[in-house]
């Protein structure tokens, strides 16, 4: 246990951020379900009108550092890939 004001100040904020990027990550998991969820379901506009909110999304995770940069870019390219592939086919 930390004996120090400060190490007992860095703790408390150190857990306050791991609760706080859990948050963000289950919220960016669910949306990226909710999206592949509407595509397997072939509802399109819907899943398109996600899109928007999910690249907020991994964006500010990314700004934070919360996930990489690159792991940003590679899941919204391949989100809107499959939306583009599935809207195609419809």
């Amino acid at each position: 246990m930390p004996i120090t004001k400060s190490a007992k100040k860095a703790l408390k904020q150190s857990r306050e951020r791991k609760i706080r990027n859990i948050k963000k990550k289950k919220n960016i998991r669910e949306t990226l379900k909710q999206i592949k969820k509407l595509v397997a379901e072939k509802k399109i506009k819907e899943a398109e009108m996600f899109l928007p909110q999910i690249y907020k999304l991994l964006d500010k995770a990314s700004k934070t550092k919360l996930i990489k940069k690159k792991t940003s870019s590679q899941s919204k390219s391949r989100i809107t890939r499959m939306i583009n592939k599935e809207g195609k086919k419809s």
